[in-house]
């Protein structure tokens, strides 16, 4: 299929089975795509109930080797692949001064590392299909000092690095490469904690639009762009975040 079709896509998502990762299987299988769901224990969805046509496939993102196996396992699975994105991540806190480098290099590997991995391995699928998307779910926190996030926000930084350097040099393949960075995101883990009168203080005064994001608006807005062909979008980092990060 040649890149920029709008329908019946094949497309692989790491971290697919909670939070935004099952948000995003289901609102693209929802409408009409195949998805292969990347996860650790390679059962698709844990979350929520999902239909379609979802072809599951162990992927721990600190393995390599099983990088490249779920990728080439779809691709041979569905024919082909289409669209990469990359949404596993790990989120860590820590007083920076006392961080072990265990767990800051366990925060590379997850976020950054393995993202570049999932990008090499899937670039001879995208260019045998004569181009197609990468998307990868960044965070706001990119683009702002946030204190016991020190690893997480490299990483999250780092992303946005790798989307800007691909897009340039992938441009020529007909690679577009979009980094998507959203704010503050119910989901089920965080739930209880975002109910708590003090978060919600803090979200009517630090956020214009007066509510964190939600997983189905992060999953409808890639799913916009995997629909739309829009060749000159690439490159960019997309914050989601209700105005929260340029609040002043």
């Amino acid at each position: 299929m040649a890149a920029g079709l709008t329908e019946g896509k094949i497309i692989a998502v790491t971290g697919a089975s909670r939070g935004i990762g099952s948000g995003l299987v289901a609102e693209l299988a929802a409408r009409g795509h195949t998805i292969g769901c990347l996860s650790r224990k390679g059962l698709g969805p844990e979350d929520r109930e999902v239909s379609g046509n979802l072809i599951n496939l162990a992927c721990d993102m600190e393995d390599e080797a099983q990088i490249t196996a779920a990728l080439t396992a779809l691709a041979k699975q569905a024919g082909r692949i289409d669209v990469l994105i990359n949404n596993a991540g790990l989120h860590h806190e820590g007083v920076s001064a006392e961080y072990t480098k265990a767990d800051f290099d366990r925060v590379l590997a997850t976020n950054i590392t393995g993202p570049f991995l999932a990008c090499r391995e899937v670039y001879p699928h995208l260019t045998a299909n004569g181009g197609g998307l990468i998307i990868n779910i960044g965070s706001f926190f990119e683009r702002l000092g946030v204190k016991r996030n020190l690893a997480y926000n490299c990483t999250k930084a780092a992303l946005g690095a790798l989307t800007r350097t691909l897009a340039v040099e992938w441009a020529k393949d007909k690679i577009r490469v979009i980094d998507i960075a959203p704010g503050f995101v119910m989901t089920d883990l965080n739930a209880e904690y975002m109910k708590h009168d003090s978060f919600k203080d803090f979200i009517r005064r630090r956020i214009p639009t007066g509510a964190a994001s939600t997983v189905d608006e992060v999953a409808r807005l890639v799913a916009i762009l995997v629909a739309e062909d829009l060749p000159s979008l690439t490159g960019e980092t997309i914050v989601m975040d209700g105005g929260q990060s340029i609040n002043q």
